[in-house]
């Protein structure tokens, strides 16, 4: 469970959680990048994210509440999974990929999926998260195409053209 935070202000117990970006930035490789190993998460850090600063992240996420960890016995890797709070962010993290299209310089390999998801709004935030938990949370899954799928078939078109930067 959650440790209670320093006041009663809902601002700074989000920030509390969540406060630096390399949390945010584990988050969001487990939810759009599908990365559920330490392996996996390390090795497709965008940002290189060092091993010691990701199992520190991992570890505070879990004792967050945002994260579990899946023991799955010697010899094998432990699995991370989202939960329902991690899920429940993905509007936050459409905000503030919208926020960066608008007012920071991207890439168009890294920028297609915010604008997938600002394009989107609500109802595909809705669709996402819903799928997120049939990954994560065991819950049953839908009929149709999937969210994910149609990120990373965004993405991996956006590899296929000439990096450049746009702002």
């Amino acid at each position: 469970m959650a440790e209670p935070a320093r006041s009663g202000c809902p601002i700074n117990a989000a920030v509390e959680a969540l406060g630096d970006s390399w949390s945010l930035l584990v988050l969001r490789d487990i939810v759009f990048g599908t990365r559920r190993h330490f392996r996996e998460l390390l090795a497709g850090s965008e940002e290189g994210i060092a091993s010691n600063i990701l199992s520190d992240r991992l570890k505070r996420l879990v004792k967050a509440g945002l994260l579990t960890r899946e023991d799955a016995g010697p010899g094998k890797r432990a699995a991370y999974s989202l939960t329902e709070a991690s899920i429940q962010l993905v509007p936050v993290f459409a905000h503030l990929g919208s926020w960066g299209l608008r007012h920071r310089p991207t890439t168009e390999r890294l920028r297609v999926r915010a604008e997938l998801l600002a394009e989107g709004g609500p109802e595909l935030w809705a669709e996402f998260m819903a799928e997120l938990r049939v990954v994560h949370l065991g819950a049953p899954a839908k009929e149709g195409p999937s969210v994910l799928e149609r990120l990373a078939a965004a993405y991996e078109a956006a590899l296929q053209k000439p990096t450049g930067h746009s702002s």
